[in-house]
């Protein structure tokens, strides 16, 4: 058996046979023309066939992977009419007398390496866009069929790398898996692959042709593969891929449906997410909305404190493209096991009872208030709520609000679009805001609870030390009990109450936070379709069973 390692693009199993894709090679002659412009005229014919082709792998995007993945054709076509590409072309076939083919490829070429060498990763990422619509016209001038060579057997399909256009050709129905040598996380194949809810591994430098036919299991929960794998761990991952089926079944007859309880109380379940890079598993997995999006892995994914721009890019993304369900983003929530360097953060004796969240966001306004003028601008585009964590008084919460309207006067005197309905919310994650909820609710729209970080304080454990998890007791009275005050408090104020704790998701409480008049559950994206179920099931007019 042979083991190989690679990025994990999306968790799952596949398993079969595996099938080599190799691409056309292309064959170009480097001879002079004698006539410029036939070979004027034979790139523009090449350039409009080129443009149908996309529009059509567009609709057929659309319909498996969803409008936001095919936006990529869309980009090629564009760049199909981009002065500057086309002209680089044509300069070619003008001034070196270069037949169109030679033309299209050097000059697609030129322009994938000066994308190549800039810094950003996004960017980097698109020089593969600009090649694989270059490969596209020379396909068509060399008259070679643009079909993949995929066989006819569903297989693993493995390559050095794959276009985008490649990857929506593909039949699914043949296609099992995907590995490549090359790629990259944030290019739009690995998009269409995650949209397309395929087990892919990308940068897999062992990738050799002579696994050609050979079985092998794709573990993109642990981002390898297995080439001729043993039977014990045959048959251990197809009970593993048998579960994610079944999780797929549930999938496609829960979607679309209400978490409703038999006796009509209605729960929202919304995702817990990190980023834009996340939307897709929102989408995926039926998610109302999104109950906690981590602003603080926009700083910790950026190698410096990022601008408003920046940050404002972040949030309109993933707020436009999931309008008009409600989008919560938490406040940068630094500190603690969360550290980043050019922040410039003191080490700490103990750093979860620190200068964390909140804290440093009151004393360092100017921080502060380049984020929330992002979200503020982004909240034009979107159902946006905002949300502080670490909040532990009133006085706290009413300076957020303070200089959360300074940002919003600033904005409006400058012209720009700012929402005029944006819900409050604080996270409740210690005792202190659970004991003071009645207080607190009477300053915002919703609450929602961290569990995570309430255990925590609660029972004076440190949640990263690993000698004190046989003492940790997530289920503890206490904790149970603060929730409890937290909902009846803020349902007497108003306020609508949701968790967003790891809590959330145990399926053995959720019957017990329905009693207790929970309004809302977030949770990681694979969680809330089972949470569904569970939610259908119960009915709250029977007494709960112990």
């Amino acid at each position: 058996m042979q083991v190989v390692t690679g990025i994990s693009i999306l968790n799952g199993i596949a398993i079969g046979r595996i099938r080599i894709y190799k691409a056309p090679e292309f064959k170009i002659n480097e001879n002079i023309v004698d006539d410029p412009d036939l070979e004027l005229e034979r790139f523009e014919q090449a350039r409009v066939k080129v443009q149908n082709q996309q529009q059509v792998l567009y609709e057929k995007a659309v319909k498996s992977a969803g409008e936001e993945s095919a936006g990529i054709f869309q980009f090629h076509m564009d760049m199909l009419d981009d002065d500057d590409l086309l002209d680089a072309v044509k300069s070619i076939i003008e001034e070196q007398h270069h037949s169109a083919e030679y033309a299209a490829q050097h000059g697609f070429d030129n322009v994938a390496q000066m994308f190549r060498d800039m810094d950003d990763p996004y960017f980097k990422a698109r020089s593969a866009d600009v090649i694989d619509v270059g490969n596209s016209v020379v396909s068509v001038l060399l008259g070679l069929d643009a079909d993949s060579l995929q066989g006819t057997e569903p297989s693993i399909l493995v390559a050095d790398d794959l276009a985008p256009s490649e990857t929506v050709r593909l039949d699914k129905s043949l296609l099992l898996g995907l590995i490549t040598k090359e790629g990259s996380s944030t290019s739009h194949t690995a998009i269409l692959a995650r949209s397309m809810n395929l087990p892919t591994l990308i940068q897999c430098k062992d990738v050799s042709d002579d696994w050609d036919g050979k079985l092998a299991i794709l573990d993109g929960y642990n981002s390898c593969a297995y080439i001729e794998p043993t039977k014990d761990l045959l048959d251990s991952l197809t009970k593993k891929r048998n579960e994610d089926l079944s999780q797929k079944a549930l999938l496609q007859e829960l979607k679309g449906k209400s978490s409703t309880t038999l006796d009509g109380k209605t729960v929202r379940l919304f995702a817990n997410i990190g980023g834009p890079e996340d939307v897709g598993s929102v989408q995926m997995n039926d998610a109302e909305g999104v109950g906690l999006f981590r602003s603080e892995f926009v700083y910790l994914n950026s190698p410096d404190d990022p601008s408003e721009d920046a940050q404002f890019d972040a949030y309109k993304r993933v707020l436009e493209t999931l309008a008009p369900k409600l989008v919560i983003i938490r406040t940068c929530d630094i500190g603690a096991d969360k550290t980043i360097d050019y922040m410039h953060l003191d080490k700490e004796d103990n750093p979860a009872l620190g200068y964390r969240a909140i804290r440093i966001c009151l004393t360092r306004k100017d921080f502060f208030k380049r984020q929330l003028r992002a979200l503020l601008r982004a909240s034009a585009y979107g159902n946006l709520g905002i949300m502080f964590p670490m909040i532990i008084s009133q006085r706290e919460l009413r300076e957020c609000r303070e200089i959360l309207e300074e940002c919003r006067s600033e904005l409006i005197a400058e012209g720009k679009a700012v929402a005029d309905n944006i819900q409050i919310g604080i996270m409740v994650e210690t005792p202190a805001a659970a004991i003071c909820a009645d207080t607190l609710a009477e300053d915002v729209d919703f609450f929602s609870l961290g569990t995570n970080d309430l255990t925590q304080y609660t029972l004076a454990i440190d949640r990263q030390n690993a000698k004190l998890e046989p003492f940790s007791d997530t289920h503890h009275p206490a904790v149970l009990k603060e929730i409890q005050m937290t909902i009846e408090a803020g349902h007497r104020h108003g306020c609508w109450v949701g968790i967003c704790g790891e809590l959330g998701a145990d399926p053995t409480l959720t019957e017990t936070f329905l009693r207790m008049g929970v309004d809302e559950l977030s949770v990681n994206a694979r969680s809330i379709l089972p949470l569904r179920k569970i939610i259908r099931s119960v009915d709250l007019s029977k007494p709960e069973e112990e």
